[in-house]
């Protein structure tokens, strides 16, 4: 096996190409934020208008990390907003659903609400409540019913925007009715913020204290500190609608607090992610106008090379950062598998309707030769360097498919070198490393 690379004579250029890229995108993000913020006053606006009709729906004003991901990003994508509902979840029974299928994610549940139980009547109207059968269920007179909850936040939410148009309590034309769309588990709401249009997703959700193993086990804790992991596990989760009659758990509000610990450490963890939401967007999914990887896809790719690659020195170069995140996809496309950080037995990837086979393609044309997507003007035209990468790498990537022990620091090292970007000087992963070549090597022998 070679000696692990070093920079190559050319890589100047490389490293010039990549920071002109992220300076790029950094350009826009002031005037993207000014948006953000424009649009998110408006729809405060009108949310503290339907808590003034209905006070069993809250506003939330510590929202703080949608609009350092909306930073980050350059896609897109509807961004969620949660109307917690005042309601004391503690004195609710959560009546678990019966296993579902591996793979499918957190259990879904219903709200149940004990009899005789005080300080629940507002959530036993008919309009958010369903009676249970006396025969059916001696201890719990009904639940919560999540459909009826999203209508009586739908008919909050016409009346306070009219309110709000007609007292001219937000500007004009930043918001019409007409724009609000029922989705299956959501309200759609299209806000106008000076040119652009920023789509929201209002969600209506419980919020309660719940363990989640992920954020109490070893396996995340070489990419965070436990103090940060136990703090974040400390805010317990959301429980979302799931269908008409049940609730599930939703980990984004637990997943941003992950992203926005990465903020704090050394190292380019998150200008890799936009960069890589950029050319996704711009080349990958050619201008949103395919189907292809969304924004929550790559930040669970950053969050697992966090975890995969821990050391400081990992994330101290531009190009190797963007590399790091980009075998972990690679291999998450070639196995047809991206573990949902917090819940590994689901995959984010099944059931997506996306055509991971053209999507493998592009992100790995853009691993072998990423200088015609990082060229933003002419004056960066140039020459493109050979290909980094053989045919048989694909093979490589499928290796975590058949044998899960492959999904470890040593593996992902040894993918780097093959793309002639790995530049760490430790000795101990280069052992590592060098016994995955021999590993492979000696399956590649055993198969011929």
């Amino acid at each position: 096996m070679p000696a692990p690379c070093l920079f190559a004579p050319d890589m100047t250029e490389q490293l010039s190409l990549w920071h002109h890229y992220l300076l790029a995108i950094q350009s826009r993000e002031s005037p993207r934020v000014q948006d953000y913020q424009r649009a998110e006053n408006i729809l405060l606006t009108v949310l503290e208008r339907a808590h003034t009709l209905d006070p069993r729906f809250l506003v939330d004003y510590s929202r703080d990390l949608e609009a350092f991901q909306f930073a980050l990003r350059s896609s897109e994508d509807p961004l969620d907003v949660e109307v917690p509902l005042g309601v004391d979840a503690e004195a609710l029974l959560v009546e678990e659903s019966e296993a579902t299928e591996p793979g499918d994610g957190p259990a879904l549940c219903r709200l149940g609400v004990l009899k005789e139980t005080s300080g629940l009547k507002p959530w036993m109207t008919d309009d958010v409540f369903s009676v249970s059968s006396e025969g059916r269920d001696k201890c719990c007179s009904g639940h919560i019913v999540p459909s009826k909850v999203l209508c009586v936040l739908k008919d909050l939410l016409v009346a306070a925007i009219v309110h709000c148009k007609h007292h001219s309590l937000i500007p004009p034309g930043s918001l019409n009715a007409a724009s609000l769309k029922e989705g299956q588990l959501h309200l759609s709401l299209l806000v106008s913020s000076g040119w652009r249009k920023i789509c929201f997703n209002v969600v209506p959700v419980v919020r309660k204290k719940h363990r989640v193993p992920a954020l109490e086990g070893a396996q995340l804790k070489p990419g965070f500190p436990e103090g940060i992991l136990r703090r974040i596990a400390s805010h317990g989760v959301d429980l979302v609608p799931a269908n008409a009659q049940h609730w599930r758990i939703s980990t984004g509000y637990l997943l941003s607090r992950l992203l926005g610990a990465l903020g704090s450490f050394p190292g380019h963890r998150l200008d890799s992610l936009s960069i890589l939401d950029r050319v996704n967007l711009e080349s990958w999914r050619g201008g949103s106008q395919s189907p292809g990887l969304t924004f929550d896809h790559l930040k669970t790719v950053l969050l697992w090379a966090s975890v995969l690659f821990p050391a400081p020195e990992d994330w101290a170069d531009l190009q190797g950062s963007v590399y790091r995140l980009l075998v972990v996809l690679l291999c998450c496309l070639a196995t047809r598998n991206l573990p949902h950080f917090l819940y590994p037995e689901h995959n984010l990837l099944q059931d997506s309707g996306l055509d991971l086979g053209v999507i493998y393609q592009r992100v790995e044309h853009f691993a072998s030769q990423p200088e015609e997507s990082l060229r933003i003007h002419v004056t960066h035209l140039g020459h493109s360097r050979p290909p980094r990468i053989d045919n048989g790498v694909k093979a490589l990537l499928q290796l975590p498919a058949s044998d899960p022990t492959y999904w470890t620091t040593a593996y992902f090292d040894f993918l780097l070198d093959k793309f002639q970007v790995f530049n760490i000087q430790d000795k101990d992963r280069i052992s590592a490393m060098q016994n995955i070549f021999q590993k492979t090597k000696t399956m590649g022998s055993d198969s011929s």
